[in-house]
C-alpha cells in the first residue's frame, strides 16, 4: 500500500486526522497526481442504505466525483453479516455463489457551495448517491454495528418522538 500512495491513519488519533487532512490537501493541489478514492462511510452495511459520511473527506476542498455502488444479490449476496456468519462461512458463500454482480453509477462532479459546511456538503453528496442507487439515507454511522448507542442520541430520538405524539 505504501508504494501506491495510500494514506493510512488511526481514526481515533486526533493528530492522525489532521495529518491525513493535510496530506489530502497537498495531494489534490498537485494536478499531476491521480484522484483519491475515499469511502466516507467508513464501513459497509447491508446494501439497503447509505450511512452517515465522515465529514473529513468533505473538509479538504476540491471536487467530489460521487460513485454509487450497489450489489445485486440475485446470484450471490456480497454482504457479510459478521454477527451471523464466520469469515470462513462468508468466504465459502462467496466462492460458491454463481456470480457477484455490482452496479456502479458515476455521478456528476460536485463542489462545496460557498455557504455550505462540510457536514451539509457530505449530506448532499450522500443524498445524491442514495437516490441513484435506490437506497435510504441514514443519519448515523456504521459504529452502531459494533458499539452501544450513545445516551445523547437516544434522548434526541425520544424528544423527536415526543414532539410527534
Amino acid at each position: 500500500m505504501q508504494t501506491t500512495q495510500h494514506v493510512l491513519f488511526e481514526r481515533s488519533e486526533m493528530k492522525d486526522r489532521h495529518l491525513v487532512r493535510k496530506k489530502i490537501r497537498e495531494h489534490i493541489a498537485d494536478k499531476a497526481k491521480l484522484p483519491i478514492l475515499i469511502f466516507p462511510e467508513g464501513t459497509c452495511i447491508n446494501n439497503t442504505s447509505v450511512m452517515m459520511f465522515k465529514k473529513g473527506s468533505f473538509e479538504v476542498g476540491g471536487t467530489i466525483h460521487p460513485v454509487a455502488i450497489k450489489y445485486d444479490a440475485r446470484f450471490g449476496d456480497a454482504f457479510w453479516n459478521s454477527t451471523k456468519h464466520s469469515m470462513m462461512t462468508y468466504v465459502f458463500n462467496m466462492f460458491t455463489s454463481w456470480a457477484i454482480v455490482c452496479n456502479v453509477w458515476y455521478l456528476p462532479p460536485m463542489v462545496k457551495e460557498e455557504e455550505e459546511d462540510a457536514v451539509h456538503f457530505a449530506n448532499r453528496v450522500k443524498a445524491v448517491i442514495a437516490a441513484r442507487a435506490g437506497m435510504s439515507v441514514l443519519p448515523w454511522d456504521g459504529g452502531l454495528k459494533r458499539k452501544k448507542v450513545k445516551e445523547s442520541f437516544k434522548e434526541e430520538q425520544q424528544k423527536k418522538y415526543c414532539r410527534l405524539v
